[in-house]
């Protein structure tokens, strides 16, 4: 399935010299459209995906900064904005769309304007009443496709962020650990001495566990989402281990130099709301590449999701080591010397 095309490109409304604000929405083409075509649009990224925010920053544009979505309301100025967008599609639950909402309310000056594209099966029409809530007037400009941009107008006495209540982001597996964690972690054989990769760690319940039992080693866990990378700081804190770190990372990118003796990853099968088998292909390839000759790489993943024919093509020995009618846990050994290059 393709992605939505560029609905706002035509929609918003954009003049020379304003303030923009994308809301967890980098990925839409809008962003690349404005970077093109106006000249002095300031342009602030309030996104999660560290990849996504790299990308756009590493482009000769000095009108780009980044600040962490789920930092936002505190790293956003009040009042300084001209326009804020947000395209659901993106948002990976109502409560990053909410928080959105909040941040627009924070940054938006009198009359400033929240453009927010989606469908209905994303959840728009409920927004629409919460944008209605939040700043008094929402109306539709365009619907296309079953896509639909509506529209909000920040009011004249403005919102003071101190009234704004500053709401947690669930992250992507959680502390609270779902049936397939559980079945990786029932599965796992660790060594007292491990080196370990956790590859998108969400808020870091595997590696973690894995950390306790690899006391004489160490546990690096990475993810793209800085909301997860600040959860499982978080979570490392509270569990007083020293021998953890964590990384914002695009895949293995900040750790492609060093080796480890065990890979482990519970990968998502969705980005910008649409399955895809992409993002665990992709670090099975990036596992077989840091893993030590003899290493050891642990995969969890729902069942129907065919992950063994990438598997074997990195990797000598692939087998089911536990699993259910709902999930599977594979473990690989035996790098092939030849791998596929890691798509960067």
């Amino acid at each position: 399935m393709k992605l939505p095309s560029c609905l706002l490109c035509d929609t918003v409304q954009l003049t020379e010299g304003e303030q923009l604000l994308i809301l967890n929405s980098a990925a839409d083409p809008f962003v690349q459209h404005v970077a093109e075509r106006y000249r002095t649009i300031q342009l602030t990224l309030a996104e999660d995906n560290i990849a996504l925010a790299q990308a756009l920053l590493s482009q000769p544009d000095t009108r780009i900064r980044h600040i962490a979505f789920h930092h936002a309301i505190l790293q956003q100025p009040a009042g300084t904005v001209d326009s804020a967008v947000m395209n659901l599609l993106y948002q990976p639950g109502k409560s990053w769309i909410l928080y959105g909402l909040q941040v627009a309310a924070h940054a938006l000056r009198p009359g400033g304007r929240l453009y927010v594209v989606g469908a209905k099966d994303r959840g728009l029409l409920t927004v629409a009443k919460h944008m209605q809530e939040v700043f008094g007037t929402v109306e539709t400009l365009e619907i296309s496709k079953g896509q639909r941009v509506i529209c909000s107008r920040q009011p004249t006495i403005a919102i003071h962020s101190e009234s704004i209540a500053q709401p947690t982001l669930p992250v992507f597996a959680d502390s609270k650990l779902d049936e397939g964690t559980r079945l990786l972690l029932e599965a796992l054989a660790v060594h007292a001495t491990d080196e370990t990769l956790d590859i998108g760690c969400g808020a870091g319940p595997i590696g973690l566990h894995i950390a306790r039992q690899a006391m004489q080693g160490h546990v690096t866990m990475v993810d793209v989402s800085l909301a997860a990378v600040a959860a499982a700081q978080q979570a490392t804190y509270e569990s007083g281990l020293s021998n953890v770190r964590i990384l914002p990372s695009d895949g293995v990118q900040a750790v492609i130099g060093q080796r480890f003796d065990l890979v482990v990853s519970n990968p998502p099968f969705h980005q910008g709301g649409l399955q895809t088998t992409a993002i665990a292909e992709r670090f099975i390839g990036e596992a077989a590449q840091v893993l030590q000759p003899q290493g050891r790489f642990y995969l969890v993943a729902n069942r129907f999701l065919k992950y063994e024919p990438i598997c074997y093509a990195c990797f000598d020995h692939v087998k089911e080591v536990n699993g259910n009618t709902r999930y599977k846990v594979l473990r690989a050994v035996g790098i092939h010397k030849r791998l596929p290059a890691i798509d960067r």
